[in-house]
This record gives structure tokens, sequence and C-alpha cells, in this order.
């Protein structure tokens, strides 16, 4: 029973972390609570923003910029393994979304304190890990910002340099948790060299639409990789739906003055944004971009979750790690 229960902990802790509100959860409360695994026996490194500026995290810190709130980065190790690389997950954790200067409409406002929702899985999975001392190593990184309008936001037309050393042309300041996770995703990989990567983010309002609640969309170079988290998904309860890619897509987030647009119009929203995340993959490295905007939240209760935060992921990547990554 033991491993129920943690994994039922790291459920809890992230539909907590979910379900809190802005003024509650900051960035700097978010790090402590992250913090405070250290006593399960996780490694918590948190990256201020001078860190994050000698790392050239551009496009990470230009999200936060508008913010009176620090932005992070927070690193979670479990190492529970042998020498292997480490199995990489990395979160979306955006406290607060007003959507910057391309300020959303009023009417739904307040859901935003959900957009942090990638990262909170991310945080239950570590957790997860650590309490049921899973025989993997797994790293798990979570960007930190929030993003408000304000006499120092980033605008619309700006063009801001990636760590990676692309420039990136902000065409809408509310496709932010894409720049959010380009620098985390390069720095996952130049310092951990992992075997895999997964990101979670509520990333789209696009994959709404086409999935609605019942399911996460999920993005991959790899049939490998997705196939091993669809099956693990199912196998919880969890609904995923592999989602489409491919080369005509990047042609939507071609720039003039940059190397791409942070959106790319109407079309396949949801599909520019992971070809966008995709430009910060290394070749060859496995990845999944989970796009969890539908999933992370319910309005009303399902049989997963009541109403509110719903903890989607947890189970289905505790599964895939203890069928994949485990010794």
């Amino acid at each position: 029973a033991a491993p129920m229960a943690a994994i039922a902990e790291g459920v809890f802790f992230t539909r907590d972390l979910t379900n809190e509100p802005a003024n509650i959860l900051t960035t700097d409360d978010f790090a402590a609570r992250l913090a405070a695994m250290q006593d399960l026996g996780l490694d918590v490194e948190i990256l201020e923003e001078d860190a994050l500026e000698k790392l050239g995290m551009r496009t990470l810190l230009c999200v936060g910029q508008g913010s009176d709130s620090p932005s992070k980065v927070v690193v979670m190790s479990w190492n529970g393994g042998g020498k292997e690389a480490p199995f990489a997950l990395v979160g979306k954790g955006v406290v607060f979304d007003t959507g910057g200067i391309s300020m959303k409409p009023a009417g739904g406002m307040e859901d935003m304190t959900m957009d942090m929702g990638g990262a909170g899985v991310v945080a239950g999975v570590m957790r997860t890990l650590a309490l049921r001392k899973a025989k993997a190593n797994v790293v798990g990184l979570v960007g930190l910002v929030e993003n408000m309008p304000s006499g120092n936001a980033t605008r619309p037309g700006d063009v801001v340099k990636s760590m990676k050393g692309d420039t990136v042309e902000v065409i809408n300041t509310d496709a932010e948790g894409r720049l959010v996770l380009a620098d985390v995703l390069w720095y996952a990989q130049e310092r951990f060299k992992p075997v895999a990567m997964i990101n979670l983010a509520t990333l789209t309002g696009a994959i709404l639409v086409a999935l609605g609640h019942e399911n996460a969309g999920v993005f991959s170079n790899s049939d490998e990789l997705s196939d091993a988290f669809i099956k693990a998904a199912a196998a919880e309860g969890e609904g995923a739906w592999r989602m489409p890619m491919g080369p005509a897509y990047d042609e939507l987030i071609k720039s003039r003055i940059a190397d791409m647009k942070n959106v790319g119009g109407r079309m396949a929203g949801s599909i520019t944004a992971a070809q966008f995340l995709q430009r910060f993959v290394k070749e060859g490295m496995p990845w999944c971009h989970l796009d969890i905007a539908g999933t992370a939240s319910v309005k009303k209760e399902t049989a997963l979750a009541p109403a509110g935060a719903t903890g989607w992921g947890v189970m289905a990547l505790n599964r895939l790690i203890a069928d994949k990554y485990e010794s």
C-alpha cells in the first residue's frame, strides 16, 4: 500500500499547488514549497534571476520582467538509480498569467491561477518518486514566473535571444509558456544530458478546442516515447491523445527579423506551439510535449477528479518511469 499512498500524496500535492490562488502561491512561495521536499531526500536547487541572467535564459526572464515577483528555475533531483543519465521532466510554472501587454479578457481570467499546472505535475511526480524511493534517476526542472503588464513588461514586437542562441520575435506576450520552456528545455539538456525528456504545460487554448477536457495533447519526435507514455496514461485512466507535427507547420512561425515568431496565427495553434518547443530539443533527444491546458483543471467533477485541479499526469508519468526507467 505504501507505493499507492505515495502516488496519492503526489497527486494531492499537484492539486493543492494548482488550486492555490496567485496571491498565496507566488514564485517565492512555490520555490519554498519545492525546497521543503529536501526533507524527503530530493536534491533541490533554486536558480535566482542573477544566475538565470548569467546562463542567458532571456526568453524565460522576458516573461517575468513585468512582475514584482522574481523569476526562478527550480531543479529537483531524485537519484535512486545507478550511474545512468537521468530521465528529465520540465514544467511551465506561470503562477499567474494576465497575458502581459497582450492582455487577456477579464472574463475567466481568474482561472489563470492554474497556469503553473505543468510545474505542479512535475513537483507531484518528484514527490511520489521520493516517497516510494523509486530506483531511478529523475530530474525535474520548473520555470517559475508571473506574467504581468507593467512599465517594464515585454512588448509585442520585441526580439529576445534564448539561452540556445536563437532569437525570438515576441508577437503576442500571452504566448509566454513556450518562452519559459524554451530556456528550461535547453538548460536541462546542456546540464543533465538526459536519456529522454518530457515537458508539461497548460500551453494553449487551442488544445481545448481540439480535445476538450478529456485528453491532453501529446506531441513528440519519438514514437517509442510517446507510445509508452500514452500506454501508461491509458493504464491509469488519464486521457492522452497524440497530435501531429511536421515541417509544414514550421512555416507558420517564420519571422522576418528573428529566427522564429512565438505564435503562428489561429490555425493549428497547439501544433505551432509544439513546433516552437521542438526548436529547443537537440537532435536525437527523445522528447514529448504534453499540452495539459484542458486536463489540469476541470469545471465540474469527473471520474478522475473533483471540480478544480485534477493532478492529471502524475499517475501516468510515475507509471512510465516505473515501467521504462526503473532498475
